[in-house]
């Protein structure tokens, strides 16, 4: 990827959004953009507005955020519920040009797509929809949604699942007849750069497991050992990729071998996921090649 070339095809007074899986550079090329052209580097990335893991979700480093402005990194406490719709009140909230770089696709979706107006959930349904999981109530889940749901929805992901589940059971309206209300997007694709880092799934596979292995070194450990006082299984910070495998290392439930195996082995089957929901979604985006080509 040849950032300089990019960045000479970007109008300098349009929002920039940059898609991509874990570890692909997207945020190297946001900050790259902004440091030529000017705009704020905004987080889209649903692990990294956790403030007790920065060297875990490879969040920007002191440095970074001092070469440009950046918004939406480590501002939500542990133990608060967030949510898209709470992020995109937060990007509705900042001023000036923003690039846009994250690998939540469903930040993304909503922010280019628009968000369904679907009504907080109650704390007690989601209680139950923790508990229902934790028993192993995966499938029996997905046979209680509403047939069209069930057809949008990734089923094998249990965290979309408890979310249509819980939708449907506080308004006995499926997420799928929601949706059909949404309104305008915030940024919509015509009006801005949208951009989608793809890569040779090898090279990408060589490059998490470099950087776990360093973010372990660096101080990732750490960040989990500080935060086990307050460990809540299910609790949305805790599911930061490689915090539970750590989590068990810590607690000696396991090696520190097979948990920095086990992080890795999440991490790439993440960006596989990651890769699906772009390529499922974002078919219109412009695509860059990152990485070896050809």
């Amino acid at each position: 990827m040849d950032a300089q070339k990019i960045i000479a095809g970007i109008d300098p007074d349009r929002h920039v959004v940059i898609a991509g899986p874990t570890a692909s550079g997207k945020s190297a090329l946001a900050l790259q953009i902004a440091q030529t052209q000017g705009g704020t580097v905004v987080n889209a990335d649903a692990l990294q507005i956790w403030s007790c893991w920065r060297v875990l979700t490879a969040r920007p480093d002191e440095a970074d955020e001092a070469a440009a402005p950046h918004a939406l990194y480590g501002h939500v406490d542990p133990g608060r519920a967030y949510s898209v719709g709470d992020w995109l009140k937060d990007v509705a909230g900042l001023k000036g040009r923003l690039i846009v770089a994250g690998g939540t696709g469903l930040y993304l979706t909503a922010l280019t797509s628009g968000l369904a107006p679907i009504p907080a959930v109650p704390a007690e349904i989601r209680a139950r929809g923790d508990a229902w999981l934790a028993a192993g109530g995966l499938e029996q889940m997905v046979a209680a949604l509403d047939p069209p749901t069930r057809e949008k929805i990734d089923t094998r992901n249990p965290v979309r699942v408890q979310r249509a589940w819980e939708v449907l059971e506080a308004t006995g309206r499926g997420i799928s007849a929601w949706q059909q209300d949404t309104p305008a997007p915030m940024i919509a694709p015509e009006d801005a750069h949208c951009l989608v880092l793809t890569s040779d799934r090898d090279w990408l596979a060589e490059r998490i497991d470099r950087r776990f292995r360093q973010m372990w070194d660096q101080g990732a450990v750490d960040e989990v050992r500080a935060m086990l006082p307050e460990w809540a299984p299910g609790a949305q910070w805790t599911r930061a990729i490689g915090a539970p495998e750590i989590a068990a290392y810590l607690r000696e439930e396991t090696d520190a071998a097979t948990a920095l195996e086990r992080a890795i082995i999440a991490t790439r089957q993440y960006a596989k996921s990651q890769r699906i929901w772009f390529r499922n979604r974002m078919k219109s985006w412009e695509t860059l090649q990152v990485g070896p080509q050809g």
